[in-house]
């Protein structure tokens, strides 16, 4: 495959405009031009940085189990170094506000919103109605800041993480927009985009209460440990809808509970952070979710930061 159809292919599976490649790549619009149509070939340094791409963007990136180890070394020495990061975001509300826009603004959108970040910002702190904007985009914004203020005030008690937590989420993450809000579904699902099989729904009450069990047991290796329990929670997909925003409140309080900040898992990698959790659930694979999710918690640490 030449650097043509590696880059027609990084265009398709980033859903990135040729601008936006052309920025991430360091070159001109014109010289982006000239490379995908073939009139020019790429330099070394630069097909290096093509063959990165294709590889992040396509899932068959191979992380050196090395770099995914001092990810995780850099990222514990930062935990170590807030004596509570919970209290640490509530206590500055600066930072907890921030929190509340960047995640409940790229959760929405991974799931297809069309609300910008302004406007989550004003439906958010200003309570503003949008006239342009559907009513249950704006109430998923409203209710998503909800659940997060909930998951932190339960977290601030010192409860469990358990079942009664997440159907809690549930139910106020889709209050006045679902029937079933807070109940497991009751019908088989299926994951867009994805060959994927979900749990029999029969089964969804057995599954959970084994997630949750396997929540509360300690691991060494935590970050392992939590891509798993995302990669499973998402594959039993126990809502009618919802489940990804759930999934990642869940993921949120687990992080919370060990000391990290949550993770800041942006819509620009939507594609990315769908393949790489597609290939966990399909092989077993969790390797590129680790690494992912140590980006995502790095990047909230420097939200905490105020960079």
């Amino acid at each position: 495959m030449n650097a043509s159809d590696k880059l027609k292919l990084i265009k398709d599976l980033s859903e990135l405009t040729q601008e936006k490649l052309a920025k991430e790549l360091g070159v001109s619009f014109v010289t982006l031009n000239s490379w995908i149509n073939g009139r020019s070939v790429p330099r070394k340094k630069k097909q290096i940085q093509i063959d990165e791409l294709y590889a992040r963007y396509s899932g068959t990136k191979i992380i050196p189990e090395t770099v995914l180890e001092a990810k995780k070394k850099v990222l514990e020495k930062k935990s170590r170094s807030y004596r509570n990061i919970a209290a640490t975001i509530s206590n500055n509300s600066d930072i907890y506000d921030q929190f509340v826009l960047s995640l409940t603004y790229n959760t929405n959108k991974i799931e297809g919103s069309t609300l910008t970040e302004d406007e989550t910002a004003a439906i958010l702190f200003g309570n503003a109605s949008l006239p342009n904007r559907t009513l249950i985009e704006q109430l998923e914004a409203k209710n998503h800041q909800t659940a997060f203020n909930f998951m932190f005030d339960w977290l601030k008690e010192k409860k469990a993480i358990d079942e009664d937590l997440i159907l809690r989420l549930h139910s106020i993450l889709m209050n006045s927009i679902r029937p079933d809000a807070g109940t497991y579904r009751s019908h088989g699902v299926r994951i867009m985009g994805t060959n994927m099989p979900t749990a029999n729904y029969l089964k969804v009450p057995e599954l959970m209460k084994k997630i949750i069990k396997d929540i509360n047991v300690k691991k060494a290796d935590f970050i392992s440990k939590l891509s798993n329990i995302h990669s499973r929670f998402e594959q039993i997909h126990p809502f009618s809808d919802g489940n990804g925003r759930i999934g990642r409140l869940l993921m949120h309080a687990m992080l919370l509970k060990q000391n990290f900040p949550p993770a800041m898992i942006q819509q620009k990698d939507k594609r990315i952070y769908m393949k790489y959790l597609n290939k966990s659930q399909m092989t077993g694979d969790l390797s590129l979710l680790e690494d992912f999710l140590c980006d995502a918690i790095m990047l909230s640490f420097s939200v905490m930061e105020r960079r």
